[in-house]
């Protein structure tokens, strides 16, 4: 018989430091001791991409009618409630599947940022260009995130006191603006203040990336030369 390698799995620390962080875990442990026994992880994490579908809808519909936003303000409620719980119910049931979940949940992630920036571009309120540049920066500090959880056994899950629910909130409050303000020239020539806005957070994030690569590198470089000595 060969001898097979075995894959070790480095155990991951969750680093949460966003301000709604606490409630919404006792909100999230509340719900899961409710939650039907036919309810599960993976349904859940179903519920959040269709969730991320209807904010794509509301976004694209908007172009006829801006009451289309209200879709996409309930797909947001959709996608934190998909999100949120199919990780939490796996924990609170003890059901996790660690390897999988991870893959899964990311990998949704990105499909749904993806959609909903997606859908804010086909919009008449911001356009396809700011919202890539957004995608970008939510994409690559996303890319980050997963490195470190590799080389540094860290997921950190909120930047600058903020994570997805607060980002979450930001947009709802942002898609009410569109409802209340409309679309149109704004006073800044071709980009409107929503585009502004969008543009100025897909610029913050790729700065964080920039900044947390180079505080990570300088991390990894000093743990191995102190391990080398």
């Amino acid at each position: 018989m060969t001898n097979q390698p075995k894959r070790i799995a480095k155990p991951v620390t969750r680093i949460q430091g966003n301000f709604l962080a606490a409630l919404e875990r006792r909100l999230l442990t509340w719900l899961c001791a409710r939650m039907p026994i036919w309810v599960t992880p993976d349904l859940l994490t179903a519920v959040g991409v269709i969730g991320a579908v209807a904010v794509f809808a509301g976004y694209s519909f908007s172009a006829f009618d801006s009451g289309w936003l209200w879709l996409a303000i309930g797909g947001y409620c959709v996608q934190w409630f998909g999100d949120s719980m199919d990780g939490s119910l796996a924990r609170f049931r003890k059901i996790e599947r660690p390897s999988y979940g991870y893959f899964i949940d990311h990998s949704c992630d990105g499909l749904a940022t993806l959609l909903i920036l997606a859908g804010m571009g086909i919009s008449p309120f911001v356009r396809l260009d700011v919202a890539l540049v957004a995608l970008a920066g939510y994409l690559l500090l996303s890319i980050h995130a997963f490195l470190a959880a590799r080389v540094l056994g860290e997921l950190r899950l909120s930047y600058l006191a903020a994570g997805p629910t607060e980002l979450r909130l930001v947009l709802i409050a942002l898609t009410i603006a569109m409802m209340t303000l409309g679309s149109g020239p704004g006073l800044f020539g071709a980009l409107s203040g929503f585009d502004l806005f969008v543009g100025t957070v897909g610029i913050v994030l790729i700065l964080l990336f920039v900044v947390q690569t180079l505080v990570t590198a300088k991390r990894l470089a000093g743990d191995e030369q102190a391990g080398s000595n």
